[in-house]
């Protein structure tokens, strides 16, 4: 790998995140903003709430981007702390379909419509739809489809960039010993969380991760802490948004990080003390971009389904890191702190 592969991984990682940005703002567009009215209006249920932020995380494929809006809703009051939780966790379910798409790479057809189906055929044909109606579309909602199509080809565009950049890696020893050391399962958590945390987008992590994959250099065992660190590292974005926000906001920040925190321990607890009284035979197996996506996408369908019923308890250790003045001046208990939120939940802190 010389220095026109890095160029060219770290061209490839700079399309996928501005294709990323760029669909995202102009799903926004069409939808004419009510995306923000939509989320601020039907999270009263908890279990609509979760429906709900994976919906539109799903859509515009990005947790951190979500979250983000969360942090803001509740900081302007739109958004309760309590509606807050279930779209949290519901946003990272929706982040697990780039990682699915994004595996549709890796499939193998002489079949036609197979091979329609990966992203290498079938985002040269959306880019060009996408263009025509960009440049020569009157209508405002038609350019804003464009700009959807034409940062979805870009966003695809990147991806296969990063996993051309990164195939001859698998004829260098140094590179395959190095991800060795990763299978040490701390040490892999905290590379996906400091990657994650630097791009700021587990959906680009993880898509780097499966590009790495076709080296066939990464075994399961090496790619999972990974995965499991990059639901911690994307809590990055959300904490930095509501640094100069109000309590709630911050709690809203220390809801996400602690479910990630929380999830990722005790999946990585069961997973680990199961696997050494059962060895999983598939953990020294070449991972490979659909298997990421499978473990990505169970990895936090099953912390969301263990942490929902103890969603006010996320949020009372919310309260807890944030306290209110006056309560923080007293030294109350969460009780206390628990009793003055519940008068003054949906504020503006």
């Amino acid at each position: 790998m010389n220095i026109f592969s890095i160029v060219m991984l770290l061209g490839g990682l700079a399309l996928f995140l501005f294709g990323m940005d760029f669909m995202g703002k102009n799903l926004s567009k069409a939808a004419g903003g009510k995306l923000e009215r939509i989320l601020g209006r039907l999270t009263a249920d908890p279990f609509r709430a979760v429906l709900l932020g994976a919906s539109v995380t799903a859509v515009i494929q990005s947790s951190s981007a979500t979250t983000v809006m969360v942090v803001g809703f509740v900081n302007s009051g739109i958004m309760t702390l309590h509606q807050a939780v279930g779209v949290i966790m519901g946003a990272n379910i929706g982040t697990t379909v780039t990682s699915w798409v994004l595996s549709l790479a890796g499939i193998e057809s002489s079949n036609m419509f197979v091979k329609m189906l990966k992203p290498d055929s079938f985002a040269p044909v959306l880019g060009l739809i996408g263009v025509g109606l960009y440049l020569f579309a009157k209508k405002r909602k038609r350019k804003n489809i464009g700009g959807i199509l034409i940062g979805f080809a870009i966003l695809m565009t990147g991806m296969e960039a990063m996993s051309g950049a990164v195939a001859p890696l698998k004829e260098i020893p140094a590179f395959t010993n190095l991800f060795v050391m990763f299978s040490n399962p701390v040490m892999g958590m905290l590379l996906g969380a400091l990657l994650t945390a630097v791009i700021q987008s587990s959906s680009a992590s993880v898509g780097i991760l499966q590009a790495l994959c076709a080296t066939g250099a990464v075994s399961y065992s090496c790619a999972i802490p990974i995965i499991m660190g990059q639901n911690i590292g994307t809590c990055a974005t959300a904490m930095i948004s509501a640094a100069r926000s109000g309590r709630n906001a911050k709690r809203a920040a220390f809801i996400h990080l602690y479910f990630n925190l929380i999830g990722t321990i005790l999946f990585m607890g069961v997973f680990y003390a199961v696997h050494t009284v059962f060895p999983f035979d598939f953990m020294e197996n070449s991972a490979d971009a659909a298997g990421i996506a499978a473990v990505h996408s169970i990895f936090n369908i099953v912390t969301m389904l263990a942490l929902f019923p103890f969603s006010s308890g996320l949020e009372r250790l919310a309260c807890l890191t944030v306290k209110d003045a006056k309560m923080q001046e007293a030294g109350g208990s969460w009780q206390d702190i628990a009793a003055m939120r519940r008068g003054k939940i949906g504020m503006k802190m």
